[in-house]
């Protein structure tokens, strides 16, 4: 063991401060001992390394160096920078101890590097996060991290650069397809990767070639998507299909099917900021459709191949991704069942999104899930806010014979919420929200159930959680859907170590408007042995 010098990122918020203290904490010995000034404002501390410096500066995450000089930059710092070097230039970024080079050292929050930023997709959370977390989990070398409600595969990805194997599943067939692709990207050669974009560049300059991927959809799907693209679109869109349909392997193929997915919405009829389904006609020019895809994937490609080059040949862990229930995850992944390490996922909100509505253009234009089913698989999603009447009743029956499994406060919030809309005059989805309300913690429950069976006793799980607001009567009220969530998990035995607000940064995604304003992350402890 050796003493060193960590010197902590300048830019990062303080719910980050606090993480970045406790992954610390976690992979040193004794106690961490501030250099330029107190603990709460330090930026350097000196620490003693339960391994090697380099096995410090190889896993911490919100940390600049460990030692001193430039030459000690950590590996986050060095995948960070990849991500605004390498997809302004389309070359990798290296430094002076991997490859003699000079790093340009991020100065502000870096989200989209490696894989992560293939894809627009609501309800992202930072990667720094989910990486902080397997450190403070104490995740071992060999372990394994899962993420039952996994998105477009944050913490799935983050699980493999750690070089842990990662499970993940969702019951959306385009965040199943989109996290599968983003993890498998990791190990695609840069050179590889850069050659298949040029041959896509060169092939869409040259062809004239239609494609007729539309065409070989359901006579359903095609008159749908025929009422929200041009026809025009379609056949630019096919030609780009077409093309992709061209490369040699199915990784490459589907990394390319991605990038196509991220354009489809902005080329749609769709008002692109809209999570509701709302149609505005606009006109889309002749080639606008390859403009945008190739600009989509050469930044993907370049950004990609910038963090592979530099991280040399991956070690990373491996992953499976399924289309699954996150309330029968421990029957979907039996074979793991008591043997996780560590659980972090960030859960749907309560009836805030229509997960599947959002991704419809994408789901049908890729043969992932048919329109025809997308109103049954809609009703099986946590946090689902479409019901009919039957459903609602239904909800509420259910919820009237055993509230008492939810907590105090939670039956406190759904039937106030239902005595305000019931005591006023109210529309159809207002009068739905006490339900959907009982139905989402009743679902939740399920989840931390699977969690706590997934688990290895004394494990951690963390959830990151949005809060809600709603008007009820109009009364505004808001509902603390993590301190729900913790009742809940405390009678079913876990132990609340802790619940860290987190400051919420401005997003600037393409569903920015309807960012959550305040989301706390829970950190659980599975029961133990008895």
């Amino acid at each position: 063991m050796s003493t060193v010098l960590c010197r902590i990122k300048d830019y990062i918020q303080p719910f980050e401060r606090e993480l970045a203290l406790q992954e610390l904490r976690a992979l040193c010995s004794g106690s961490l001992s501030p250099v330029d000034g107190p603990e709460q404002t330090a930026s350097i501390f000196s620490v003693v390394a339960n391994g090697s410096a380099e096995t410090l500066r190889d896993g911490l995450t919100y940390w600049r160096s460990i030692g001193s000089g430039e030459d000690n930059l950590t590996l986050q710092v060095r995948g960070e920078a990849t991500s605004l070097n390498g997809a302004r230039s389309g070359s990798s970024v290296s430094g002076s101890n991997r490859s003699g080079c000079t790093v340009n050292i991020p100065r502000r929050r870096c989200l989209r590097y490696a894989t992560h930023g293939m894809h627009e997709y609501r309800g992202k959370f930072f990667p720094q996060l989910a990486r902080a977390l397997i450190n403070i989990a104490g995740v071992p070398s060999d372990g394994i991290v899962v993420d039952p409600m996994c998105g477009s595969g944050t913490t799935l990805v983050e699980t493999r650069l750690a070089g842990r194997y990662a499970y993940g599943l969702d019951m959306n067939p385009l965040s199943v397809f989109v996290a599968r692709v983003k993890c498998q990207a990791l190990s695609i050669p840069a050179v590889t990767l850069t050659k298949a974009y040029l041959h896509l560049e060169s092939t869409l300059g040259r062809s004239r070639q239609r494609g007729h991927r539309h065409a070989d959809l359901s006579a359903h799907d095609q008159d749908y998507l025929r009422r929200w693209y041009a026809l025009s679109t379609l056949d630019e869109l096919d030609k780009v299909h077409a093309a992709i349909q061209t490369l040699r392997t199915a990784p490459l193929r589907n990394f390319f099917l991605v990038c196509l997915s991220n354009v489809l919405r902005a080329v749609s009829w769709q008002k692109n900021d809209d999570l509701r389904v709302r149609k505005e006609v606009g006109h889309v020019d002749c080639g606008e459709v390859v403009r945008r895809f190739l600009f989509q994937a050469q930044r993907s490609t370049a950004t990609v191949s910038a963090f592979t080059t530099e991280r040399g040949r991956l070690r990373a862990g491996g992953f499976d991704v399924s289309e699954a229930d996150a309330r029968d995850a421990v029957a979907a992944l039996k074979p793991i069942a008591g043997t996780v390490d560590a659980v972090i996922t960030s859960p749907p909100y309560a009836t805030a999104l229509p997960y599947i509505d959002t991704d419809r253009l994408s789901l049908i234009y890729l043969g992932l899930l048919p329109r025809n089913d997308h109103a049954r698989r809609d009703r099986l999603m946590i946090g689902n806010r479409e019901v009919s009447t039957r459903m609602r009743g239904e909800y509420w029956d259910f919820y009237m014979t055993r509230k008492q499994m939810l907590p105090p406060d939670t039956r406190c919030v759904i039937d106030r919420v239902h005595r305000l809309n019931s005591q006023n005059p109210t529309g159809f989805r207002r009068r739905n929200l006490a339900a959907l309300l009982s139905k989402y913690f009743f679902d939740m429950r399920d989840v931390l159930l699977s969690i706590r069976g997934l688990l290895r006793p004394g494990s951690d799980a963390f959830l990151v959680v949005g809060n809600n607001r709603t008007t009820a009567g109009g009364e505004l009220i808001d509902i603390q859907t993590a301190d729900h969530l913790a009742g809940i998990a405390r009678d079913l035995q876990f132990d609340v170590v802790e619940s860290l607000s987190m400051d919420m940064l401005p997003s600037r995604d393409i569903f920015r408007r309807n960012a959550v304003p305040c989301e706390r992350i829970i950190r659980l402890k599975s029961p133990g042995d008895t």
